[in-house]
C-alpha cells in the first residue's frame, strides 16, 4: 500500500508517463517502500524529493539511420535517459533489443539510481540503448549500427558526465565499436567514457563476470543470513545469456549445483550439474539455442516452451528479462521448497510473485541489490582508468566480494531499522533513496 502523501506523487507519474507501464511499475514498488522514510524525514516530501527523483534530469531521444550488408538503410530509434546525478555522473548500460523504447529505458534508469547509490560508490543512475535486434546481423553491420549511434550519443556523455557500459545486445564487441567512433570523433583517448571494455583497451578483469559473480555473493550472503550456505542446495537460473553463466560458474565454486538454464525456446534440466563450459561454447561462441545443449550432454533433457520454474530447486535466480518470474511461478517454486531468491536481471518478478515470497518467508534479494556487482564493477573499471592501473583478476574479485557484503548488510540493517527484518526489498529501496535524497538536499534545488 502507498503512503498517504505518495499517492499523488504516484499517480501524477502514471500520468505524466503514459503508456510506461514498466517505468510506473519501478516506481511503485520504490513508493510502497519509503511510506515509512516519509513520516521521520518529512523534509523530503516539503521539498518534494520523490517528485524530482521520479523526473528524470534529462532525455535524449535520436534517430539511428544504418546500412546493412546488402545496400539497404535502416532507421532505428536511440535513447539515453540521464535520470539522477547527485552521487556522481550517470552510470548504466546501453540495451540493444526490439522491445526497447521509452518506458523500457525509463525503468531500468530509475531502478540504477538506487542500485548505484547501494553500492556505496560515487555513481549516479542512467540507462540507454535502442530498439535494434543485433541477432543475425554480420560484424560489419553490428560496427556501423554502433559508429551511427555514437555519432549522435558521443556529445552526451564524458567520463564526468554520463558513463554507459553494455547490457542485454551490447558485450565487449559492441561496447569496442562504440568507444573507438567515440575517440575519433572526440580525438581523445578518454577510456573512463565507457566500462565492459575489452582488456587490451583499458577494460576491468572480472567485469564479464561480474554481475552473475556479484549475485551469487548476494545470495551467499542471505543465506548466510539464515544459517545455511550454497552447499548441497540445488539451484535454478533462467537464461543463457552473460548474467545467466556467470551466476552458475560462482553458484558452482561456492557449492551449490544448478540443475536447469533456459532460453527463450524452453529450458534444459541437467540432474548432474548444467556444464557451464558447454554453455558458454554454445551461446558465447557458437551463439545457438539452449536446446544443442542436451546433443551433447546425455542424461540432460530440452523442454520447450516451458518454464523453467517448474525444476524443482532450493535457490532460484531469474537471470534473463523484467517479469519473467509471475505468482503461478512462485507457488510452484515454494511448494517444491525453494528458500532463497535471487534477481540477477533487472525486474524480473513481478509485484504479486514478491508478495508470495514474502509472505512465504523466502529470502527475497531484489535485482537493484543482488545484481549491482556489474554496476560496482564498471565504477571499479572507472578507477582504473582514472589512474591509470591495471588491477589482478584476484584483487578485483575480492573487492567485488566485498562490496556485495556491503550491499547486503545496509539492506539487512536498514530493513531492521524500519521494522520490517529480513525484507530485502524495503531495506534496498529505503537505503538507496535515502543517500540520493540526503545528497539531493544538501544540494539545493536544482
Amino acid at each position: 500500500m502507498l503512503h498517504e502523501r505518495l499517492e499523488p506523487v504516484y499517480d501524477n507519474v502514471v500520468q505524466r508517463n503514459r503508456g510506461e507501464t514498466e517505468f510506473h511499475q519501478a516506481v511503485r514498488e520504490v513508493l510502497e517502500s519509503i511510506g515509512p522514510v516519509i513520516d521521520k524525514h518529512p523534509e523530503y516530501a516539503e521539498q518534494k524529493i520523490i517528485e524530482r527523483i521520479c523526473e528524470p534530469e534529462r532525455q535524449i531521444t535520436f534517430r539511428v539511420p544504418w546500412e546493412d550488408d546488402s545496400g539497404e538503410v535502416h532507421i532505428n530509434r536511440g535513447f539515453r535517459v540521464e535520470f539522477n546525478s547527485a552521487l556522481g555522473p550517470y552510470k548504466g548500460g546501453l540495451r540493444f533489443h526490439p522491445s526497447v523504447y521509452q518506458g523500457i529505458v525509463k525503468f531500468l534508469g530509475f531502478e540504477q539510481i538506487f542500485k548505484n547509490a547501494l553500492t556505496g560508490l560515487p555513481i549516479g543512475g542512467g540507462k540507454g540503448g535502442a530498439d535494434f535486434d543485433p541477432k543475425g546481423r554480420s560484424d560489419r553491420e553490428i560496427m556501423r549500427f554502433c559508429q551511427s549511434f555514437m555519432t549522435e550519443l558521443h556529445r552526451h556523455i564524458g567520463e564526468y558526465t554520463d558513463v554507459p557500459a553494455g547490457d542485454i545486445g551490447v558485450g565487449g564487441r559492441e561496447v569496442g565499436y562504440l568507444f573507438g567512433q567515440y575517440k575519433r570523433i572526440t580525438n581523445r583517448y578518454e577510456s573512463g567514457v565507457l566500462t565492459g571494455k575489452h582488456l587490451s583497451f583499458g577494460g576491468a578483469r572480472v567485469r564479464t563476470e561480474a554481475t552473475g559473480y556479484g549475485c551469487a555473493f548476494f545470495v551467499q550472503e542471505m543465506l548466510a543470513a539464515r544459517g545455511e550456505s550454497f552447499e548441497g542446495k540445488q539451484v535454478v537460473v533462467s537464461g543463457s545469456g552473460n548474467v545467466a553463466i556467470y551466476t552458475m560458474e560462482k553458484v558452482h565454486q561456492l557449492g551449490g549445483t544448478v540443475v536447469a538454464c533456459s532460453d527463450s525456446s524452453g529450458y534444459v534440466h541437467d540432474e548432474n550439474g548444467i556444464d557451464v563450459e558447454l554453455v558458454k561454447q554454445l551461446k558465447e561462441v557458437e551463439r545457438t539455442r539452449i536446446s544443442a545443449y542436451v546433443e551433447r550432454r546425455p542424461g540432460a533433457k530440452f523442454v520447450a516452451d516451458r518454464s523453467v520454474w517448474e525444476v524443482p530447486c532450493q535457490v532460484a535466480m531469474p537471470s534473463a528479462t523484467q517479469n519473467e518470474l509471475d505468482a503461478d511461478d512462485a507457488a510452484t517454486l515454494i511448494a517444491n521448497g525453494c528458500v532463497a531468491v535471487g534477481e540477477g536481471a533487472n525486474m524480473p518478478t513481478t509485484p504479486d510473485a514478491v508478495r508470495s515470497f514474502q509472505e512465504a518467508g523466502v529470502a527475497f534479494g531484489p535485482g537493484k541489490a543482488a545484481n549491482a556487482g556489474g554496476v560496482a564493477t564498471s565504477a571499479l573499471e572507472m578507477q582504473q582508468n582514472a589512474s591509470r592501473a591495471s588491477w589482478s583478476f584476484e584483487f578485483t574479485e575480492q573487492r567485488l566480494e566485498q562490496i556485495m557484503k556491503d550491499v547486503h548488510a545496509r539492506c539487512y540493517a536498514t530493513a531492521e531499522e524500519y521494522g520490517m527484518p529480513g525484507n530485502y526489498v524495503a531495506g534496498a529501496n529505503i537505503n538507496g533513496f535515502t543517500n540520493v535524497a540526503d545528497a539531493m538536499l544538501r544540494l539545493g534545488l536544482i
